[in-house]
């Protein structure tokens, strides 16, 4: 493999490292806690004050310098994962499970799991073999109910550590790639928070006017949860959900992916303020950052969905990371896609002046 230059240890040594870390922690919608202690710890360095909402909702806080009242920016990225739960303990220690989020059955055949006991214990997915398969279940996907994780403990040993009800991720390590590709689990959305905390790290040697709010959210993958809570307490001018997008890829349809290594996806459609959208395509051509245009014709399944309908309604935005594989323990980003997003969200928080609170309503004559 060859070995990084110099200067890309300085452009992504530091967003390597830190997405790495991101996504090797545990981190199912619900249990998010592990996820929320790192991402608390980089906040920190960066903000002016971090805290934890009842709901689990990490929140970082830099205030500009300008009159109030100033513009209230909210920059969203949801920390959670999809993952599994203990449902029930079958003769022989085997354990049964069911989903928690979006998971795709097709993608959990002899996975490694990790079940999020106290200490953790180490399994497998596993399944009847199809030797033993007749010519109908062979045919078929291997549905969630006949799959099972084996720790390898014994029945006692398993039914004392594991009560029903435990969640359960999978296991990978992050892989580093050719280039500036690397691959891993929880990329969805652990990119998003990347380029979130990377942004507060460029926007804290920036001087700037409006208060930007970094929040780390929960549960998105199960409803949306932290993103609704973490808005209507915030009541900010302006929102952006940070996320990940379908990436391209061989077989997909093309008015439907975006292009991996072509800078982030700017959203446009329901969803979507078109002045808020104007002004980060504004912002990455006047710096030129390279980015994408997606057209999302109905919800964006992102927080920007439940940020816009909160309390009387707020200015929303979807920026995505292209990714491949999403919701598979095999997920692809590119590190010069979560610089550049990095980019594109502090150069725009840092434009934000007093003007920019007003105008978003009007009154009719």
């Amino acid at each position: 493999m060859p070995q990084p230059t110099n200067n890309d240890s300085v452009l992504y040594g530091p967003v390597r490292k830190l997405l790495r870390e991101l996504s090797e922690l545990p981190g199912p919608s619900g249990l998010e806690e592990a996820a929320q202690d790192r991402i608390a710890a980089v906040l920190n360095l960066y903000c002016d004050s971090v805290h934890r909402d009842a709901l689990g909702n990490c929140i970082g806080v830099k205030s500009g310098e300008g009159p109030s009242p100033r513009p209230r920016v909210l920059l969203a990225a949801h920390m959670d994962e999809i993952g599994l739960i203990i449902t029930r303990i079958e003769d022989g220690g085997f354990l049964r499970f069911a989903p928690v989020g979006g998971i795709d059955p097709r993608a959990l055949l002899a996975q490694e799991v990790t079940v999020l006991t106290d200490p953790p214990l180490f399994g497998y997915v596993g399944v009847k073999p199809p030797h033993l398969m007749d010519s109908a279940e062979r045919e078929r996907a291997v549905p969630i109910e006949d799959m099972f994780i084996d720790v390898g403990l014994p029945e006692a040993d398993v039914r004392r550590r594991v009560p029903v009800g435990t969640p359960v991720v999978v296991r990978r390590p992050f892989t580093n790639l050719l280039g500036t590709r690397a691959t891993g689990k929880a990329l969805d959305n652990r990119a998003g928070v990347c380029a979130m905390l990377e942004a507060a790290r460029l926007l804290s040697g920036l001087r700037f006017s409006a208060d930007v709010y970094f929040v780390a959210t929960v549960q998105e993958e199960v409803g949306l949860r932290g993103a609704i809570t973490s808005a209507y307490r915030i009541v900010p001018d302006m929102a952006i959900a940070v996320d990940v997008g379908f990436g391209e890829a061989p077989g997909l349809p093309e008015d439907q992916v975006i292009g991996v290594g072509k800078g982030p996806a700017i959203a446009l459609g329901p969803n979507v303020h078109p002045r808020l959208h104007e002004r980060l395509v504004q912002t990455a051509r006047e710096h030129g950052i390279p980015h994408q245009i997606e057209p999302m014709p109905g919800s964006s399944g992102t927080d920007a969905w439940a940020m816009q309908v909160s309390r009387s309604g707020v200015p929303t935005a979807v920026v995505s990371i292209p990714l491949r594989y999403m919701h598979t323990a095999a997920e692809v980003v590119d590190l010069e896609d979560i610089r550049q997003t990095a980019r594109l969200l502090a150069l725009f928080a840092a434009g934000l002046t007093a003007s920019d609170k007003e105008g978003w309503s009007r009154a009719l004559a």
